[in-house]
């Protein structure tokens, strides 16, 4: 998967659920196909199979269990037999302890799946960073879901670059939050991400395919 890359979770929206996720898996492949850019869809968990052969998926998250008696857990192994290429971890939604953190990079690695770990700000990411992940999507809590774009807050994105980097350099910093428009995906890569990371701004458009093409133009 190259960089830039727009990761549009689609969470657990009505619009998003059963057969719905189809389309946003259509468009994403008609844009990654279009623009030569990478965007990745994240669905719902029922979904992942049938999307996984139409376009570039992640699961919205794993937990850090090997096969076993799990009853209702999402496994690495499982999410890869379906055709993820990754998973996000501790979204803001879904956070889970540093050790499992730990637990579900170590399983992304044996499993070959990106992990995208995600971060409410700079002092964060840099303690994730020591995880070493793929990603790590730097959202504060309090943006997600509202009108207001994380790069309103620059230092937020070039303290967690820099906070991840001084760590490890290998892992690649994304930004989410208030992401609607092709101007803010511009501000998060001058400043210094590598991608972003987003759910409602597409997910709640009006017309799906323009929203998430006015974010793929603000990569290239």
């Amino acid at each position: 998967m190259k960089t830039p890359v727009l990761i549009v979770n689609l969470k657990q929206y009505d619009q998003s659920l059963g057969r719905n996720s189809i389309k946003f898996a259509e468009i994403a492949k008609k844009m990654s196909d279009k623009h030569n850019v990478s965007v990745v869809i994240a669905p719902p968990a029922p979904m992942i199979d049938d999307t996984s052969s139409i376009c570039l998926t992640m699961s919205q998250h794993i937990d850090p269990y090997e096969p076993g008696a799990h009853t209702g857990s999402l496994l690495a192994k499982h999410v890869k037999e379906l055709g993820c290429i990754g998973t996000i971890i501790n979204h803001s939604e879904k956070r889970i302890s540093y050790e499992n953190i730990e637990k579900c990079v170590e399983l992304c690695k044996k499993h070959r799946l990106i992990s995208v770990v995600c971060a409410k700000d700079n002092k964060e990411a840099g303690e994730l960073a020591a995880l070493k992940p793929d990603f790590i999507a730097v959202e504060p809590p309090e943006l997600i879901g509202g009108d207001i774009c994380v790069t309103t807050k620059p230092e937020v994105i070039v303290e967690s670059v820099k906070a991840v980097s001084d760590v490890s350099p290998q892992t690649k910093v994304l930004c989410g939050a208030g992401v609607k428009h092709r101007d803010d995906v511009e501000k998060a890569i001058e400043l210094g991400s590598q991608g972003i990371l987003v759910a409602s701004g597409v997910v709640k458009a009006d017309d799906i395919e323009n929203a998430m093409e006015d974010l793929v133009m603000g990569m290239l």
